[in-house]
Order: C-alpha cells, then sequence, then structure tokens
C-alpha cells in the first residue's frame, strides 16, 4: 500500500479496504449468488422496462418516458456498485484505489439525487395529469420532459461534484477500512484524521436542499391531488383517479424508507451489530433497481401484455 506525505507529517493511504459481512468473511460467498441473481434481474427488469416503452407507441406518454428516465437511473446506480460488491463477496477483492473510491462515491450520490429528482417530476406529471387534465400534454411536452430531465441530472452532477475534492484534501492517516461494500463520503469521512466540518456541514445542506426539499414537494403534490380527488362525485372514478399513483408511491416508499433506514442507523444506533449497517446499506442500494421495474410491470397493463406476448411468441417458436 504506497503512501503519500501531507502536508508535511502525515500520510494518506492510497487505497480502501471495503467489508463483506462484518466477522464472517469466509461466509461472503453465500451473498455473492443472491447478488448476482439481483444484479441480473436489475439489468433485465430495467433494459426490459425501455425496451417496452421505446417500442410501444402507447406508451409515449409524459408518465412512461419519465419512467425510463428512472429505468436509467436505476441502471446507473446499479452498474456503479454491483461490480465492486460482487468483487467483495465472490472474489474477496475488497481493496478499492482512493480514486476509484472517490469516483465510485461521486456516481453514487448522484444516481441517488437524480433519482430523487426523478420522483419529484413524476410527482408533477401525476398532479397535472389530474388535477388539470385539459392542459396535461400541452404542458408536458416532450422538449418539456427533456429539459426536465436535463434539470434533474444537472441538479445531481452540481450538487454531488464537490464531495470527492472534499474527500480528497483530507489525510486518512489510521484505518482504511470502510464500513460498507461501496464507497460512501460519509463512510470515508470518518476515517479521516483532520477536521471534517466543512464535510460534515456541506453533507447536512446537500440532504437538505435535495432529499428533505424532495419530499416536501412530494407531500405537497399529493396533498393537492387528494384534494382534487375528494371532489370527484364518482367513487369509482376517484379508485379510477388514485390508482394512477400507486406505482409512483410505490416507487417513492422503496427509495425513500431504505434511504432514511441508512441515515437513522448512521446518525443514531452506531451501537449496534455492524451486521445491521451492512445489511441497511445494501438494502439502500439494491432494493430499489430491483424493486422498480417489478411494481410498473404488475401495474402497467402494456408493459405485462408485452412480457406476456414475448413467452408466448417463444412458446410457439419451442
Amino acid at each position: 500500500m504506497s503512501t503519500t506525505s501531507f502536508n508535511g507529517s502525515t500520510v494518506n493511504h492510497q487505497t480502501f479496504v471495503l467489508v463483506g459481512i462484518p466477522g464472517m468473511q469466509k461466509r461472503n460467498s453465500w451473498v455473492a449468488f443472491p447478488l448476482c441473481v439481483l444484479y441480473i434481474l436489475t439489468l433485465f427488469g430495467n433494459l426490459t422496462i425501455l425496451f417496452v416503452i421505446k417500442t410501444e407507441q402507447s406508451l409515449h406518454e409524459p408518465m412512461y418516458i419519465f419512467l425510463s428516465i428512472l429505468a436509467c437511473s436505476d441502471l446507473g446506480l446499479a452498474m456503479s456498485t454491483m461490480p465492486t460488491m460482487l468483487g467483495i463477496y465472490w472474489f474477496d477483492a475488497r481493496e478499492i484505489s482512493f480514486n476509484a473510491c472517490i469516483t465510485q462515491m461521486f456516481f453514487i450520490h448522484t444516481f441517488g439525487v437524480v433519482e430523487s429528482g426523478i420522483l419529484v417530476a413524476m410527482a408533477f406529471d401525476r398532479f397535472v395529469a389530474i388535477c388539470d387534465p385539459l392542459r396535461y400534454t400541452s404542458l408536458l411536452q416532450n422538449s418539456v420532459i427533456g429539459k426536465i430531465g436535463l434539470a434533474v441530472l444537472a441538479r445531481g452532477v452540481c450538487v454531488c461534484f464537490p464531495a470527492p475534492f472534499l474527500i480528497k484534501r483530507l489525510p486518512f492517516c489510521q484505518s482504511n477500512m470502510l464500513s460498507h461494500s461501496y464507497c460512501l463520503h460519509q463512510d470515508a469521512m470518518k476515517l479521516a484524521c483532520a477536521d471534517t466540518r466543512v464535510n460534515v456541514l456541506y453533507g447536512l445542506v446537500i440532504v437538505i436542499c435535495t432529499f428533505g426539499l424532495d419530499t416536501v414537494v412530494i407531500l405537497l403534490s399529493y396533498v393537492l391531488i387528494l384534494k382534487t380527488v375528494l371532489r370527484i362525485a364518482s367513487h369509482t372514478e376517484r379508485l379510477k383517479a388514485l390508482n394512477t399513483c400507486v406505482s409512483h408511491m410505490c416507487a417513492i416508499l422503496i427509495f425513500y424508507v431504505p434511504l432514511i433506514g441508512v441515515s437513522v442507523v448512521h446518525r443514531f444506533a452506531r451501537h449496534l451489530s455492524p451486521i445491521v449497517h451492512m445489511m441497511m446499506a445494501n438494502i439502500y442500494i439494491v432494493v430499489p433497481p430491483v424493486l422498480n421495474p417489478i411494481v410498473y410491470c404488475v401495474k402497467t397493463e402494456q408493459i405485462r401484455l408485452w412480457i406476456r406476448k414475448m413467452f408466448k411468441q417463444k412458446k410457439i417458436r419451442s
């Protein structure tokens, strides 16, 4: 492991060590196969969503275009983390170079912020569809959706861009062992042997300005949606309107519940077993990209019909 001087006195690690199951390294291979299956499901599910939306003309609507952006974000998050995680659990390849670590950190945090922004855009889509249906197609034209997508991506890149540089400026002269199977800003920051108040403040501001603000906007959107739905006289129409939001509400829960869980464990449950921290961190990374396509496949009739059609064609050919 190479080292470099820092301020003429301390040394910096040039590699970090990622962990699998804390204290149970010999059983890491048990996790490798399920992880590999989940990785394949993630790729298959999200690529299927993208292919069906591209080929089915009836799905060329704002709601499904936003869904395709969500699928791209899930694929990006999976490809940023899964190879490293599989390397740890399958081949015990636990070392990661410093530059590779901060690069992975940037992509993980960026795709997290992007996914949160997409969920906000999808909430706005449902708000317009239910509260102002006559202007739905005119307000959410393809050009507008493209600009929203670029704005969401630009926000994610801009707010996460400082993170690698804030970590790079810190000296790491003690332990270089991280507590997860991938690199996070808050995890690497804890290993620094210097003042990290700037990093802490940066992390707090980013969380409030992205995830916190996004949560408020989503809640406000659904309050307005609920008000509009309750004004509908027909019980059947009310249920029909709410049913169009079920997939999106599931996606919100799938993303935010693990995120909140990881944050709570990091902040208030440091006394818990390292295995709990590892499980929560892996759930946060692995679960949303796997479950989002499943939820939308189950709730979207056109996607279900396309999958059935493909299976029928394979049976006929065989």
